[in-house]
């Protein structure tokens, strides 16, 4: 569906974000081209997420990508949670059914589709560092599919406490050596932030790990990523979970499943 086409009819998707990128609306728009779908999508961002969600029902927007900071602020906005957000606390795709709002989360359903494909064994030991929204996230789709052995590292110990208790994790305020697997689920490296020259974990942790996950996907290639690729270490890199989520977000708003060969062309148009 060319965008020369747009119409009364074409439903509208959108995200909303404190500092909204590019790679939702190529990616989603590429494929609602690549399937002559009457969609567009477009990224916001507001200063009232409440007015923001109220708009979504009022103009009848068909879905709406979130994140941070709005993951659970918009919780009492919205009207249902889906089990992948109820169980998490945190929301990152709403969709809207004739004005009923329901939350869901993507990112939960592409961390324990990674974790697969990429092999990663129930039994090793992780860290993982944040306990924001995409923290509690990748946590709670960690406990769900049986790996039990993990610590919670937060500069913050009541949030961290608190995820690592409703989890049956550990807490911890800094990262010794040891641990398999390393998560990064902070801003740490990501591009245009304070700390987007820093390592989420120190040299001498990556080196005794066997195997890192940053899901920081601006840039692909962060620090934490090259050193991890420069000492040799098997890398699962925040793209991969941004072309996951979003294409689960892609069939909730849609209905439709794109071929392997769509998502594939649509990611490297999107992060092209």
């Amino acid at each position: 569906m060319s965008k020369l086409s747009i119409n009364r009819d074409t439903q509208l998707c959108m995200s909303l974000s404190a500092r909204p990128g590019n790679f939702g609306t190529r990616f989603q728009n590429h494929l609602y081209d690549a399937l002559g779908l009457d969609f567009v999508y477009k990224s916001f961002t507001t200063a009232d997420i409440a007015a923001a969600i109220g708009g979504i029902r009022a103009l009848g927007v068909r879905g709406c990508a979130i994140s941070m900071p709005f993951k659970e602020a918009v919780i009492p906005l919205i009207d249902a949670l889906d089990p992948s957000a109820a169980a998490i606390g945190a929301v990152n795709t709403i969709v809207n059914e004739d004005g009923k709002l329901t939350g869901y989360n993507t990112d939960y359903t592409a961390v324990a589709a990674l974790m697969t494909e990429h092999r990663v064994p129930q039994d090793i030991d992780f860290v993982l560092r944040g306990s924001g929204g995409m923290g509690k996230a990748v946590a709670s789709a960690l406990a769900d599919h049986g790996y039990a052995n993990g610590t919670i590292v937060t500069r913050d110990e009541a949030s961290g406490r608190a995820l690592a208790d409703r989890l049956g994790y550990r807490w911890a305020r800094a990262v010794t050596p040891g641990p398999g697997l390393l998560i990064n689920v902070t801003p740490i490296g990501m591009a245009g932030g304070p700390e987007a020259d820093a390592l989420a974990f120190d040299e001498a942790a990556v080196r005794a790990a066997t195997m890192l996950f940053d899901v920081v996907a601006i840039p692909v290639e962060t620090p934490l990523v090259r050193l991890a690729r420069r000492l040799g270490k098997p890398v699962i890199i925040g793209d991969e979970v941004l072309v996951r989520q979003g294409l689960e977000q892609f069939v909730l708003y849609t209905g439709c499943r794109p071929s392997a060969d769509h998502v594939a062309r649509a990611a490297r148009f999107a992060l092209g």
